[in-house]
């Protein structure tokens, strides 16, 4: 079996996958409503089906843009749409539940089969999923005796009565395929082989327990626990991970399925992280390699990240989320990602009987090559490369081209109809633009939070108390307060020698004040939390005040025991005074939950008319509230916000959360890991939009600005070794047939939203490099390129331009033994003028 570490290898490996198509005739399948599965895969009202799905998480995307995402999905070869459920947004206080707006479950489901699509239902009730407490609402914590996730009574008796409801509302809705719904499958727990060792016997007992409570439910669809090697029958375990195809060893049992319910189509992003991505063409192999390996179920983790709105996330995570999946975050298309799956999706659909069908032996051909044979009868064909340098190779009297890590298809075993290295989808680059109308008349005012005072709060201990038992994640802010009496005589004589501050602190964050005046942060990260915080302070003789405000970015959503995670002050100390080091830890502390600005609710409309607010001037710093009107911008395509001048805080668009934003905690590479946050247009009317930040260290506010953010660089890449797009093929009985009468290959472009080519920026017929947005011309170039290229795509919505030596340089061989690509790169928009000397094709 294949691992990474072979892709380093000179050698070339091949995999030749030949599949045969049988008749479903006489085959023994249930006929009625539901789903019923096999060893070979599901079997949907009758009938088997390649499952090709993404994950669209509801609470992380607007409602109006629920359709949109799911016809843009259904539209790039998906045919099911899988989503968590999120227990604290659905029953945030104890017996009081929210099901409304963007918790609306059900509707988010039945607009999933409105469009013809099947839907997975992960209950969980625990769920991971960088949300804050992996979806537990916090008031679980505080059951008696409770402990998560394992065999203990109070929590099983709590997540069965929540998984239980939701399974009858979805009931009560027909939502279930037995009901004549789009639900498929439904997942209990997850990834908890992560923490079954450590919870041991009391952990194996409540795998069991879940496995076996679920199947009681009788939803009439399977059940599945991803990564649970030990899933009781009936569940069917399954895989998690990028490489599923060489690293799961299979169900537990033969009679089960091969299932991928997570494939990571990027990372996850937390404060500190540089930006990480997978690559469209790392992303297809994989798939294929599953497919050519019994599986029949793969889902995208995830088709559309959306934005974590409001304090939503678990630890450091960042209010993006899968920026980097086939669609963005602004629901935007993400090229070549979406259009390269969306072809493979096609071409695994023309190999659909014999994959679902066919049964596998493998033969050694040599080294590193290898042929999966599917009966006797060749009908699908699927050739894979891990490293080497790319070059012919031969099978069965033909030449292939075959990349390094690749996989072609080949329906017929002689049609090469797509190669996962071999990209005939556009690319695209995504541009952000100052909006006219939303700055014209962004004027900012200021509101001042205030600093307490010893005396100011009810909450009084010896001791700093934990922050997460006194703010039950109400709030990210707990503000710690003591006094000092010093003498004249307790403080340093010597000019320039100030005593130190040192806080230790159990995370994520603090902000220290002195006498009201803002002195220091420290912060820990998303690997170690915890943190020590030392600052030269200045002291005065007489009573000091000593504020610190603590503050978490999220609860963890991971590992055993969750309900014993901890936060806040631990210990305080002043170094360098005359009499010593002096403790405050015991010095007696008051603590105060959140902001004024907070319980006020000086984000909304109605609670930012009860504070005055004044004219920003140069008294700008910590804890300061900024306010400002702004009107909807130009066009229809989706708003962000530019925050690169500001530290840390949230912003709100007409008093909804956007999300946490933290531009002062850099990367290692010298940048904030987000500097630019979506707003939804669904959040703006078109006049007067009340837009509030927080800032809890201080910034420059006049670098705020609204964005515009669009894909109108679209580009296409392709060589002479590309095969034509598989949308041109289409499969009769065991033949491929073209569905037009050339099948040649071609650059092809398309608009989004209606929009046309305005602008060819970048054509070269030759060998130009470079990528999207920055494509640089070799030394080869077929001078008449440009004119052609706007020709052919000049003022239209989409234009496909020949790969075709003859068109670009008709007397004779441009560059000989250099291997041709053709690139081109264009600027898509709206214009009046439509230009008359274009070439129709």
């Amino acid at each position: 079996m294949l691992t990474p570490s072979r892709v380093s290898l000179v050698a070339i490996f091949v995999s030749f996958l030949l599949v045969f198509s049988i008749s479903v005739h006489g085959e023994n399948l249930n006929l009625k409503k539901g789903v019923t599965y096999d060893g070979r895969s599901l079997i949907i009202n009758g009938e088997r089906e390649l499952l090709f799905s993404g994950s669209i998480h509801y609470p992380r995307v607007p409602p109006e843009m629920w359709s949109d995402i799911i016809k843009k999905a259904k539209a790039g070869g998906l045919n099911v749409i899988q989503t968590c459920v999120f227990w604290n947004v659905h029953e945030p206080v104890q017996g009081q539940f929210n099901f409304g707006g963007n918790y609306n479950l059900t509707k988010f489901i039945r607009t999933i089969g409105d469009n013809g699509m099947f839907a997975t239902l992960r209950v969980g009730p625990f769920i991971e999923a960088e949300w804050s407490l992996g979806g537990f609402p916090f008031w679980l914590r505080e059951v008696p005796n409770i402990t998560f996730r394992t065999d203990n009574p109070p929590f099983k008796y709590h997540m069965k009565k929540f998984t239980k409801m939701i399974i009858d509302m979805m009931k009560e809705e027909k939502l279930y395929a037995s009901q004549g719904g789009p639900i498929i499958l439904s997942q209990i727990e997850n990834e908890y082989n992560a923490v079954e060792d450590a919870l041991k016997e009391s952990g194996t007992r409540y795998v069991q327990w879940a496995g076996t409570m679920a199947v009681g439910l009788k939803t009439g669809v399977p059940w599945v626990m991803c990564t649970q090697k030990d899933a009781p029958d009936p569940v069917i375990n399954t895989c998690n991970g990028r490489n599923c195809g060489d690293t799961f060893p299979g169900p537990n049992k033969p009679n089960k399925p091969v299932l991928w319910t997570e494939n990571w189509t990027a990372q996850y992003r937390v404060f500190g992280d540089p930006p990480s991505q997978r690559t469209a063409e790392d992303l297809a192999f994989s798939v294929a390699r599953f497919f050519s390996k019994n599986g029949t179920l793969t889902n995208y983790y995830m088709y559309y990240g959306g934005t974590n709105y409001g304090r939503s996330t678990s630890s450091f995570v960042t209010a993006r989320y899968y920026d980097d999946a086939p669609i963005d975050e602004y629901g935007l298309l993400r090229e070549p990602k979406w259009g390269h799956l969306r072809d493979l999706h096609s071409a695994l659909k023309l190999c659909k009987k014999a994959l679902l069908l066919g049964t596998t032996s493998v033969e050694i051909l040599g080294p590193y090559l290898e042929v999966s044979l599917h009966m006797k009868s060749l009908e699908c064909f699927l050739s894979t490369i891990t490293a080497g340098c790319p070059k012919p190779q031969q099978f069965r009297g033909t030449k292939y081209y075959l990349p390094q890590h690749s996989i072609s298809i080949l329906p017929d075993c002689k049609t090469v109809v797509y190669n996962t290295q071999t990209m005939s989808a556009q690319h695209s680059s995504r541009n952000y633009q100052k909006s006219e109308i939303a700055n014209k008349n962004l004027q900012w005012e200021i509101y001042k939070d205030n600093v307490p005072n010893r005396d100011e709060s009810l909450i009084k201990e010896k001791v700093p108390r934990e922050l997460w038992s006194l703010t039950k994640d109400t709030t990210d802010y707990l503000w710690y307060t003591t006094s000092i009496e010093l003498d004249r005589t307790d403080l340093p004589f010597r000019k320039g020698v100030l005593p130190v501050l040192e806080v230790a602190n159990l995370g994520h964050f603090m902000h220290v004040f002195v006498n009201g005046e803002y002195i220091a942060s420290g912060h820990g990260t998303n690997i170690e939390k915890s943190f020590v915080l030392r600052k030269p302070i200045t002291l005065k003789a007489g009573i000091n005040i000593i504020s610190l405000l603590g503050g978490t970015i999220g609860l963890p959503d991971t590992g055993d025991y969750l309900e014993r995670r901890y936060a806040g002050v631990r210990s305080v100390a002043i170094q360098g005074l005359n009499l010593g080091t002096l403790d405050l830890t015991n010095n007696g502390w008051s603590h105060q939950v959140g902001l004024e600005g907070e319980k006020i609710r000086v984000y909304a409309l109605e609670g930012s008319h009860s504070v005055k607010w004044k004219k920003t001037d140069s008294t700008r710093g910590a804890i300061t509230w900024y306010k400002a009107y702004f009107d909807e911008p130009e066009g229809n395509d989706p708003l962000a916000i530019e925050l690169a001048t500001m530290s840390k805080g949230m912003v709100w668009i007409n008093g909804k959360s956007i999300g946490r934003y933290w531009v002062s905690y850099h990367s290692s590479l010298g940048k904030p890991s987000q500097s630019v946050y979506h707003i939804p247009r669904a959040f703006v009317k078109p006049r007067n939009n009340l837009l509030v930040l927080f800032e809890e260290m201080g910034g420059n506010i006049d670098g705020v600005e609204i964005l515009i953010t669009h894909r109108n660089t679209i580009c296409s890449f392709i060589d002479e070794n590309h095969p034509a797009r598989v949308s041109k093929w289409k499969k009769e009985d065991r033949f491929i047939q073209t569905v037009v009468a050339d099948a040649k290959k071609s650059a092809t472009l398309m608009c989004a939203d209606n929009k046309e080519i305005v602008k060819v920026d970048f054509a070269s017929y030759g060998n130009p490099f470079g990528a999207c947005g920055n494509y640089i011309l070799g030394n080869c170039s077929a001078p008449n390129t440009m004119k052609i290229v706007e020709q052919y795509c000049l003022g239209k919505n989409r234009c496909a331009v020949p790969f075709d030596q003859v068109l670009f340089n008709k007397e004779e061989d441009l560059c000989p033994n250099v291997l041709k690509n053709l690139a081109i790169q264009v600027q898509c928009g709206h214009q009046i003028n439509k230009f008359s000397n274009y070439m129709k094709v």
